[in-house]
């Protein structure tokens, strides 16, 4: 199936990990140009080498989401190397664990601004390139936790649940140019912060394949295993690709059935 996406450009948040680097991947496998980002320059470097794809149509970029000044040169240098882009994936951000008491006012300002200025910087960035493409798009990443909050992760269920509601704001927004806005909503996801737990919490000798299906278990997730960051970077390709061409302000959950809502 010709996911028509030969020839554009996707510009990818985050991209130098976990499900970034796996949807940078998926677009240059179909024939994309690609533009990514991240903070830290080593990952960004290892990165390009494991992506192994032509310079001309690859452009990394170091670059924190949050800082407005540096996004809007990420902007320009994709603008200048490849003239304009049709896709933006937003998928920059991570979760962090406490409880109501433990927050202070300090961790709910910086949670609010990293999962919403994460969106909007880059947004804003990339809307004019974004209008003059006939068949644009935005997809962000998101979690689970929008819809289905968790008691320890207050500060970032709440901020989820924000984005979400922005998201669906921006679809409406943004339809009459012809900009599609969707999300995925991930649940338990294997990532660098997974396996940070992991090397935290295992018991001696325990294997990353036995924590990993106990803490699937434990999470109740019906297929009885935690997802993997190619799945998600499936979900995000399809949202963002023209194969998707008639659905807008909408999210598809991608949690291996643990979500309970209808």
């Amino acid at each position: 199936m010709d996911a028509k996406v030969s020839g554009r450009t996707a510009v990818v948040t985050g991209g130098s990990s976990g499900i970034g680097l796996e949807t940078a991947r998926l677009f240059l496998e179909e024939g994309a140009n690609v533009a990514i980002c991240g903070r830290d320059p080593d990952r960004l470097s290892a990165a390009v080498d494991d992506l192994a794809a032509d310079e001309a149509r690859l452009l990394p970029f170091q670059c924190d989401v949050l800082d407005k000044k540096r996004v809007t040169a990420f902007a320009q240098a994709v603008e200048k190397k490849f003239g304009g882009i049709d896709i933006l994936v937003n998928n920059a951000g991570q979760a962090r664990l406490a409880t109501f008491a433990e927050a202070s006012d300090e961790n709910w300002r910086e949670e609010f601004e990293l999962k919403l200025f994460s969106v909007i910087h880059p947004t804003r960035a990339f809307l004019p390139m974004l209008e003059q493409s006939p068949v644009p798009s935005i997809v962000c990443s998101n979690a689970l936790l929008a819809k289905q909050p968790e008691p320890h992760l207050v500060l970032t269920s709440s901020a989820r649940a924000a984005v979400l509601n922005m998201l669906r704001s921006l679809a409406s927004e943004f339809a009459p140019k012809g900009i599609r806005v969707n999300s995925i909503l991930i649940g338990i996801i294997e990532s660098g912060q997974i396996h940070r737990r992991y090397e935290a919490q295992a018991k001696e000798g325990e294997s990353w394949e036995d924590w990993a299906a106990a803490l699937a278990r434990a999470r109740h997730i019906p297929l009885g295993r935690i997802g993997r960051a190619q799945e998600a970077a499936q979900a995000i390709f399809f949202l963002a690709s023209p194969l998707s061409s008639f659905i807008t302000g909408t999210t598809l959950d991608i949690s291996g059935g643990q979500s309970r809502f209808v």
